[in-house]
């Protein structure tokens, strides 16, 4: 499992240290604090595992800057930036991968690297949830990212990937099959793939994904990565707003399975601005589960700083709670005046 991860002068951040729960990681914040860059720096030395060692690959296809320089954060003349991971092995040591590189160098190269390379002895699986559904967009787009300089991130074409991904040949389980029967009920019916094309098979047919509604397709692909064995015990999911195009009443549902695959063995990344969901983990925790809030901020000095509590409650600041909180003193202003009018 990763245990942390230290930026020095990367992206948004000048100095940063985020320890990491085992088991699920909540970040919020407001936009422009780095959620999206933890998960998708994190995502990239999975990646790397499964990538010839190729970090530095990794993060050119992950972040796909323009311009190397445009990773470092350049503040106080310093034109240096680099990011480290950390994960323990199965003997209880600790060991680290990342990269340092300057404004000087035009691209990232294997050199960039800095850690050990026993990283690479073991494979991690993991999969990154973009904001954006894909699978509507899969016939055809990977051909074309693959034979056509395109431009867009790795992440839009890994997910595609994952989720066309034959069965497992052993059964999954009777706990992952206990999630599979909820998404099923959920969606009304379980996903069918065809060539690249994904279909709703339900009472009422096979309905192809550009049909169906986002936050369904969304469901779906949850479906397809438990059915098909990417989240197993040891895998690593990050997942950029879950929330998106979904109901907040199927948020006890997302926050229910996401706590299961947890105690299975699944470490778990979440960028969110939702409330509905913070509430639900918040409702439906358990001493035996293990969740890490991380609140991301500007502090005093401008620069980007975190809060990280097991507590809820004790999360501070919440720039969610504060918004919603900002919501209903809002209204009841508005109730008084025109009482008084």
């Amino acid at each position: 499992m990763l245990t942390k991860i230290k930026f020095e002068h990367f992206t948004a951040f000048q100095h940063l240290e985020i320890p990491f729960s085992p088991g699920i990681n909540v970040f919020i914040g407001e936009n422009g604090t780095g959620k999206t860059h933890i998960l998708k720096a994190a995502y990239s030395v999975c990646v790397a595992t499964k990538n010839h060692g190729n970090l530095t690959e990794s993060v050119n296809e992950i972040f796909l800057p323009l311009q190397i320089g445009h990773l470092i954060k350049l503040s106080d003349g310093c034109r240096k930036g680099e990011y480290k991971i950390f994960r323990n092995k199965p003997n209880g040591s600790e060991i680290s991968l990342g990269l340092r590189f300057s404004t000087h160098d035009t691209e990232l190269k294997k050199d960039c690297m800095i850690g050990t390379k026993k990283w690479f002895e073991e494979e991690i699986e993991s999969v990154y949830i973009p904001v954006k559904d894909m699978l509507a967009n899969a016939p055809g787009f990977r051909s074309l990212v693959t034979e056509r300089k395109v431009h867009f991130e790795k992440i839009y074409v890994d997910i595609i990937d994952k989720a066309l991904l034959p069965m497992l040949k052993k059964p999954t389980g009777k706990q992952y099959q206990r999630l599979l029967d909820k998404l099923q009920k959920a969606i009304d019916g379980e996903i069918k793939v065809s060539g690249e094309n994904f279909f709703l098979k339900s009472k009422r047919g096979d309905l192809e994904f550009t049909l169906l509604a986002e936050g369904l397709r969304k469901l779906g692909l949850l479906w397809l990565l438990i059915q098909n064995g990417t989240l197993q015990k040891g895998s690593v999911l990050f997942w950029d707003e879950p929330e998106a195009n979904l109901n907040p009443k199927m948020m006890d549902m997302i926050a229910d399975i996401l706590l299961e695959l947890q105690q299975l063995g699944v470490q778990i990344f979440i960028a969110t601005h939702d409330y509905a969901l913070l509430e639900e983990f918040h409702l439906q925790l358990k001493p035996e589960h293990q969740i890490l809030f991380h609140s991301l901020f500007h502090g005093k000095s401008g620069e980007i700083e975190i809060a990280s509590t097991e507590n809820y409650k004790e999360i501070s600041p919440n720039a969610i709670d504060e918004a919603f909180g900002s919501l209903i003193d809002r209204d009841i202003q508005k109730h008084w005046k025109r009482k008084k009018q």
